[in-house]
Protein backbone atom coordinates (compact mmCIF):
# COMPACT_ATOMS: atom_id res chain seq x y z
CA UNK A 1 0.00 0.00 0.00
CA UNK A 2 1.44 3.68 -0.89
CA UNK A 3 1.01 6.18 1.39
CA UNK A 4 -0.98 9.59 0.01
CA UNK A 5 1.91 12.29 -1.54
CA UNK A 6 0.04 15.05 0.84
CA UNK A 7 1.32 13.17 3.92
CA UNK A 8 4.48 12.18 3.09
CA UNK A 9 4.80 15.93 2.01
CA UNK A 10 4.48 16.73 5.51
CA UNK A 11 7.08 14.42 6.80
CA UNK A 12 10.13 14.41 3.52
CA UNK A 13 12.21 17.28 5.53
CA UNK A 14 12.37 15.67 9.14
CA UNK A 15 13.24 12.01 7.36
CA UNK A 16 16.15 13.75 5.28
CA UNK A 17 17.41 15.75 8.35
CA UNK A 18 17.25 12.92 10.29
CA UNK A 19 19.10 10.73 7.87
CA UNK A 20 22.04 13.19 7.63
CA UNK A 21 21.81 13.85 11.26
CA UNK A 22 23.39 10.14 11.42
CA UNK A 23 25.71 10.50 8.48
CA UNK A 24 26.36 12.52 5.38
CA UNK A 25 25.12 11.39 2.43
CA UNK A 26 24.64 12.26 -1.22
CA UNK A 27 21.07 12.43 -3.18
CA UNK A 28 20.32 8.96 -4.39
CA UNK A 29 22.04 7.36 -1.08
CA UNK A 30 19.61 9.04 0.21
CA UNK A 31 16.49 8.32 -1.62
CA UNK A 32 17.58 4.83 -0.98
CA UNK A 33 18.14 4.88 2.48
CA UNK A 34 14.33 6.11 3.04
CA UNK A 35 12.56 3.36 0.72
CA UNK A 36 14.58 0.86 2.68
CA UNK A 37 14.16 1.94 5.94
CA UNK A 38 10.47 2.58 5.10
CA UNK A 39 10.37 -0.93 3.65
CA UNK A 40 9.08 0.44 0.28
CA UNK A 41 6.12 2.83 1.79
CA UNK A 42 7.92 6.00 0.91
CA UNK A 43 9.35 6.27 -2.08
CA UNK A 44 10.68 10.06 -2.97
CA UNK A 45 11.83 10.56 -6.85
CA UNK A 46 14.79 12.76 -8.11
CA UNK A 47 12.62 15.70 -9.00
CA UNK A 48 11.08 15.44 -4.98
CA UNK A 49 14.38 15.21 -3.00
CA UNK A 50 16.67 17.52 -4.96
CA UNK A 51 13.91 21.00 -4.63
CA UNK A 52 13.88 20.16 -0.89
CA UNK A 53 17.72 19.39 -0.44
CA UNK A 54 18.13 23.19 -2.15
CA UNK A 55 15.25 24.73 0.55
CA UNK A 56 17.08 22.85 3.05
CA UNK A 57 20.63 24.59 2.17
CA UNK A 58 18.77 27.98 1.53
CA UNK A 59 17.74 28.01 5.36
CA UNK A 60 21.15 27.19 6.30
CA UNK A 61 19.90 23.29 7.99
CA UNK A 62 22.26 21.68 5.49
CA UNK A 63 25.44 22.13 3.73
CA UNK A 64 26.52 20.66 0.33
CA UNK A 65 30.22 19.84 -1.00
CA UNK A 66 31.49 17.88 -3.90
CA UNK A 67 33.47 14.89 -3.56
CA UNK A 68 35.00 12.43 -5.65
CA UNK A 69 34.39 8.34 -4.29
CA UNK A 70 35.25 5.71 -6.87
CA UNK A 71 35.72 7.95 -9.59
CA UNK A 72 31.87 9.15 -9.57
CA UNK A 73 31.93 13.01 -8.37
CA UNK A 74 28.91 13.51 -5.94
CA UNK A 75 27.32 16.06 -4.11
CA UNK A 76 27.36 15.32 -0.04
CA UNK A 77 25.00 16.61 2.29
CA UNK A 78 25.85 17.18 5.95
CA UNK A 79 23.14 18.82 8.66
CA UNK A 80 24.02 22.06 10.60
CA UNK A 81 23.68 23.01 13.81
CA UNK A 82 21.20 25.09 13.04
CA UNK A 83 19.82 22.09 10.95
CA UNK A 84 19.97 20.05 13.95
CA UNK A 85 18.18 22.89 16.22
CA UNK A 86 15.28 22.88 13.86
CA UNK A 87 15.59 18.84 13.96
CA UNK A 88 14.67 18.53 17.39
CA UNK A 89 11.95 21.15 17.05
CA UNK A 90 10.25 18.89 14.28
CA UNK A 91 10.49 16.01 16.16
CA UNK A 92 8.89 17.42 19.20
CA UNK A 93 6.10 18.52 16.82
CA UNK A 94 6.33 15.23 15.49
CA UNK A 95 5.63 13.42 18.43
CA UNK A 96 2.53 15.83 20.02
CA UNK A 97 0.96 15.51 16.41
CA UNK A 98 1.29 11.62 16.57
CA UNK A 99 0.16 11.54 20.28
CA UNK A 100 -3.26 13.36 19.51
CA UNK A 101 -3.37 11.66 16.50
CA UNK A 102 -3.27 8.67 18.21
CA UNK A 103 -5.65 9.66 20.63
CA UNK A 104 -8.25 10.80 18.19
CA UNK A 105 -8.10 7.32 16.25
CA UNK A 106 -6.39 4.88 18.28
CA UNK A 107 -8.03 1.43 18.82
CA UNK A 108 -10.49 0.41 21.73
CA UNK A 109 -12.19 4.00 21.74
CA UNK A 110 -16.28 3.37 21.19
Amino acid sequence: MKVNKELLKGSTVIMILTLLDRKEMYGYEMIKEIERQSEGVFSLKEGTLYPILHMLEAESWVEASWSEHEGRKRKYYVITDKGRGHLKDKKQEWTLFRGALERVIGEGHA
